[in-house]
């Protein structure tokens, strides 16, 4: 088989890339190694930026999100005993958030590239991507026992850090940045209606933790944790202790969170890390295969569907034109705006966290940081006009 553009990884990048290359008239195939129902079901981020919902609206896959998504105009600091509502659209020229869960967008995009695009793949595993330096790079895969090859006019990495596109470009012409936090985030998905309708970031003494939701009836909820806890270790009972403990105010006696039946927890490690140039030869990167970000100003989705507007650019405006202007600029204009976007997920998180050798002096510095943002409306302005993304094409 051989297509202009293989696409290795069916989530969210994968599928948004392969349905705006199909609306530009360039045909792809994806190859995703899991089933359907694990990409569906996969539980990652849930706030979208103003971009990603004008792409994915763009792309005809706004439908649900319009009718279910929640818009959300602020999120709120909690921190020495007060809170500060950051006002999102009236610091951020409109701009806003809305909360729409990664698996809600990955059904909508299966559904449309099922019904109207190239192929998708599910159970394709790929083990290798060859020739990426030549004009016909090769991927081979398994699919329904079979061993198959797919050459491409382009290969686009979607799978991830540890995926075998990455891996493709040699390690002498890529180089790898990385941060590893002292701190992990034990999360849960909860039955539970939110207790509040925007989401609440909390500094504590007892570590951070984050109260955000997946619709009106179902909480996503966070605790800083050590790295390497167990998750069997904390019971649903001293989960919500603590996060009553951590989100609650001094001005407000007997506050509670609204509890209800935990459905999935899990441990999540925090790391950062960028990987360049995003462009070897034919080989192209995107989303987690090029950098990850802390998820503490929900960036990583978000920065995925940047990287894969800009690339379906460039590669309409190669079949159309000819011209490579576009590609060659692929890579140097994805990373402006990665290098922000870490920029401020590192801020938000050592902001937020409690690190584990942290002295009074570095938790006063903190707290100073949280007071500026709360009493500048130029510092709230700046952490507003970060967390609802910056555009698409830095300027």
């Amino acid at each position: 088989m051989h297509t202009t553009v293989g696409i290795v990884g069916g989530g969210p990048s994968g599928l948004l890339l392969a349905r705006l290359l199909h609306l530009a008239g360039v045909d792809s195939v994806v190859l995703e190694s899991r089933d359907r129902s694990y990409v569906e079901r996969r539980q990652r981020a849930g706030i979208l930026e103003q971009a990603t919902v004008d792409a994915l609206r763009a792309a005809g896959a706004g439908a649900r999100l319009d009718a279910e998504g929640l818009p959300h105009d602020g999120i709120e600091l909690r921190f020495a005993g007060r809170a500060h509502r950051v006002d999102l659209p009236g610091s951020a020229d409109g701009r806003r958030v809305w909360v729409y869960a990664q698996t809600e967008v990955v059904k909508d995009l299966v559904a449309l590239q099922r019904a109207e695009g190239g192929p998708l793949l599910f159970e394709a595993e790929v083990r290798a991507v060859e020739g990426a330096d030549t004009g016909r790079p090769v991927i081979h895969y398994t699919h329904e026992g079979r061993e198959q090859t797919l050459t491409c006019d382009y290969v686009v990495g979607c799978d991830g850090f540890h995926g075998v596109t990455r891996t493709a470009v040699p390690a002498g012409a890529r180089t790898t940045y990385e941060r590893t936090y002292p701190y992990s985030w034990l999360g849960i998905l909860a039955e539970a209606p939110p207790v509040y309708d925007e989401l609440i970031y909390a500094h504590s003494e007892r570590g951070f933790a984050l109260a955000s939701m997946r619709s009106p009836a179902v909480s996503r909820l966070y605790l800083q944790v050590p790295n390497g806890t167990d998750p069997a270790d904390w019971s649903d009972g001293r989960i919500w202790d603590e996060l009553d403990a951590r989100l609650a105010l001094h001005a407000e006696p007997g506050w509670r969170l609204k509890r209800g039946p935990v459905v999935q927890k899990s441990v999540l490690p925090m790391r950062s890390a960028v990987t360049e140039p995003m462009r070897w030869g034919r080989v192209l990167l995107a989303g987690d295969a090029a950098h990850i970000v802390p998820p503490t100003g929900a960036k990583g989705l978000n920065l995925a569907a940047a990287d894969v507007v800009v690339l379906a650019r460039a590669l309409a405006h190669r079949a159309s034109t000819g011209s490579d202007e576009l590609l060659d600029a692929y890579s140097d204009t994805c990373l402006r705006r990665v290098w922000r976007a870490e920029h401020f997920s590192n801020f938000m998180t050592t902001t937020l966290h409690t690190d584990p050798g942290q002295s009074p002096f570095d938790t006063r510095l903190q707290l100073s940081q949280l007071e500026r943002i709360a009493s500048s409306p130029h510092a709230g302005a700046e952490l507003a006009e970060n967390y609802v993304g910056l555009p698409l094409e830095p300027r």
